[in-house]
C-alpha cells in the first residue's frame, strides 16, 4: 500500500509516521509538510524497516509537487490550522487555507482514484443538551474553525459519488508527540502547571463536558482504516473519554501538581457543554479506550524537565 500524510509535521502527523511501522500494509509514504512551524526535526530517527519514506517540502494552497506523485491508494489529510480560539480573529486566513488545501486534496484524489482519510472535528457540534451523534441534526460550530470542519464534510459528502473516504469527528488530541503544540486544554494545562504560570479557564467551562481523544487512539484509528479498507463515505466520532475542564485539573492534582486556575473571559464561552457518543465506529469492531489520566501523566512527565530551565 503507496499512502501520502499531508500535514506530517503537526501534533497527529509525527506521533503517526513514528508508528507507521505497526502498520505492516504501508509500503512507501510520502509526507507532505510546508514547515510552517519549523518543525522538520520530527523526520529524525523515523522507523522505516521495510518500508521507503520521501519527504516533500511543499504547500497545498499552492501546490508544486504533489499533484506529480503517482500510485497512491489512500491519502491521510492532516494538513490543516486548528486553533479554533485563535480562527475568531483570523476567520478569513482560516477559511482560505484549510477550504484550499481540502479542494487540491479532493483534485488529487479525483483525479488519481485514491482513498481519503479526512480530519473534521467533535467541535462541530457545540452546544447541546443530550449526548450527540453523528446523526444529530442541529449543529452549532461556535467557532471559525468548527464553522470550516462543517463545510469540509459538506463538500466531501457532495463528491461522495466521485471519491471513496471517511470523515473522522476527532475530539479534542491529548498525549505526547514530537510536534506537539500546547494551544489545547490538555497540553496547555500541562505545561502551564509545570512552569508555575496561571491555567486560564473560561468562567463557564469548569463543568462542562468536552470530548477528548487520546494519541493512541488515533492512531488505531487510522491503523484499522488502512487495514480494513474502512472506507464508507460516511461521518464517524472518534473519542476516548468525555470530561470535563475539573476532572482534568482534578487528574493533574491526584498526580501531585498544583495548578493555578485563572478564571478568564473568552469570545467562545458559549460554547457550551456537551458529550459525543463513539458507538457508530466501535459497532465495527474498534475499540476505543485509551485513558486520558495516562496521557497527563506521560505530558507532565517530559514537560517536568523545562521547571529546571533557567533564562
Amino acid at each position: 500500500m503507496n499512502i501520502i500524510i499531508t500535514g506530517c509535521l503537526g501534533h497527529i502527523g509525527s506521533y503517526l509516521i513514528h508508528n507507521l511501522h505497526k502498520i505492516k500494509k504501508v509500503k512507501n509514504i510520502y509526507l507532505i509538510d510546508n514547515n510552517t512551524n519549523n518543525k522538520i526535526s520530527t523526520l529524525f530517527n523515523l522507523k522505516i524497516k521495510n518500508k521507503k519514506i520521501y519527504f516533500i517540502y511543499d504547500n497545498l494552497m499552492q501546490p508544486k509537487k504533489f499533484f506529480k506523485i503517482k500510485n497512491i491508494d489512500v491519502l491521510i489529510h492532516l494538513a490543516s490550522i486548528t486553533d479554533a480560539q485563535n480562527s475568531i480573529w483570523k476567520k478569513n486566513f482560516y477559511q482560505k487555507n484549510n477550504l484550499g488545501c481540502l479542494n487540491n486534496v479532493l483534485k488529487y484524489c479525483i483525479l488519481n482514484k485514491t482513498k481519503l482519510i479526512h480530519i473534521s472535528s467533535t467541535s462541530v457540534y457545540g452546544d447541546q443538551n443530550k449526548i450527540v451523534t453523528e446523526n444529530s441534526k442541529f449543529l452549532k460550530p461556535q467557532s471559525p474553525y468548527a464553522e470550516i470542519k462543517l463545510k469540509e464534510e459538506k463538500i466531501l459528502k457532495k463528491n461522495s459519488k466521485k471519491i471513496k473516504f471517511i470523515s473522522l469527528r476527532f475530539g479534542t488530541i491529548a498525549g505526547v508527540s514530537r510536534g506537539m503544540r500546547f494551544h489545547t486544554a490538555v497540553n496547555k494545562f500541562c505545561l502551564n502547571t509545570i512552569l508555575n504560570e496561571n491555567v486560564p479557564v473560561w468562567k463557564t467551562a469548569l463543568n462542562q463536558y468536552r470530548p477528548y481523544l487520546s494519541l493512541t487512539d488515533a492512531f488505531k484509528t487510522f491503523k484499522f482504516i488502512l487495514e480494513n479498507d474502512f472506507f464508507k463515505n460516511d461521518i464517524f466520532n472518534v473519542l476516548s473519554e468525555n470530561k470535563t475542564v475539573k476532572e482534568i485539573l482534578s487528574i493533574i492534582k491526584k498526580l501531585g501538581y498544583q495548578p493555578k486556575i485563572y478564571l478568564t473571559n473568552s469570545k467562545i464561552m458559549n460554547q457550551l457543554s456537551y458529550k459525543v457518543q463513539k458507538n457508530k465506529i466501535e459497532k465495527h469492531g474498534l475499540k476505543l479506550n485509551a485513558k486520558i489520566k495516562k496521557d497527563i501523566h506521560e505530558t507532565l512527565k517530559i514537560l517536568k524537565e523545562v521547571k529546571n530551565v533557567r533564562f
